[in-house]
């Protein structure tokens, strides 16, 4: 006598095993979904999306991957290197908030480093960063008041981190600040893999009127071991329209202002 046919899982359960799975396997096909579940590729698609939606899994040229850690940050040199213009695009994109006269706080990093050149179409701005070569772009710019907060050297990312450069942003306002980050995604928020590098973007966002977030869909489903703060903490995400758009609503549905932006053609 055969046994009985098991009846087909109903969508939470056939998600929570699609979950489950990954969690073991890290990446999956749609095709590889398909096989396992004996369910068609638009059923795969629309639970890749719920889950995607919740910030639970993203999604990949013909597949899916759970979120992954990472245990250090690319150099500047290598970072300097890639995805320039969707850099560009988050940088013009970032720069429509600033108003002339405004004291604006830049977090090191090339995409923030990339707003360089926009804001200098800005009168009376006043510049913080603690990105080296940060200052040295903006100091070609006698129309800007440049201010470099100092403290611990960080060679690799070209910056200042730790207690003392913490404590020179604590003592300072920003009508905006502009924070820049390795990883992110809706269930973490923004994350580090430095502990050294928290307090200052945190002391940065509370001495801002506004905080922005600016970083690369690239990075969006990536985690580091130190949480800076959740994204509901920023008055405004920028990133790419590379960014999925089941993620894109998930983040919205929480209320951010999410605002993607298109490298020119």
């Amino acid at each position: 006598m055969s046994a009985p046919e098991r009846p087909p899982l109903i969508p939470d359960q056939r998600r929570e095993m699609l979950l489950k799975h990954l969690r073991h396997e890290g990446v999956l096909s749609v095709q590889q979904i398909t096989q396992l579940f004996g369910v068609s590729h638009m059923t795969v698609r629309r639970d890749i999306a719920e889950l995607e939606e919740q910030g639970l899994v993203y999604s990949v040229p013909g597949g899916v991957r759970i979120a992954s850690g990472i245990r250090s940050e690319p150099s500047f040199t290598d970072k300097a290197l890639t995805e320039q213009p969707q850099k560009q695009a988050m940088a013009r994109e970032a720069a429509t908030l600033v108003r002339e006269g405004m004291t604006v706080y830049l977090d090191a990093g090339t995409t923030v480093l990339a707003m360089v050149p926009v804001l200098a179409e800005y009168g009376g701005l006043t510049a913080v960063t603690n990105d080296f070569t940060t200052v040295e772009h903006l100091a070609r710019f006698r129309h800007i008041d440049v201010v470099h907060v100092g403290g611990s050297v960080e060679p690799d990312n070209r910056s200042t981190v730790g207690p003392l450069a913490a404590a020179t942003v604590r003592s300072l306002a920003f009508d905006i600040a502009f924070v820049s980050t390795s990883s992110w995604d809706l269930l973490r928020g923004v994350t580090t893999p430095s502990e050294r590098k928290i307090d200052v973007k945190r002391e940065a966002m509370a001495a801002a009127a506004q905080s922005v977030l600016v970083a690369g869909s690239s990075k969006y489903g990536t985690f580091g071991m130190y949480k800076v703060a959740p994204l509901g903490s920023f008055d405004v995400v920028v990133t790419d329209s590379a960014l999925a758009q089941a993620a894109a609503d998930g983040i919205r549905a929480e209320g951010t202002d999410l605002r993607l932006a298109s490298p020119a053609e």
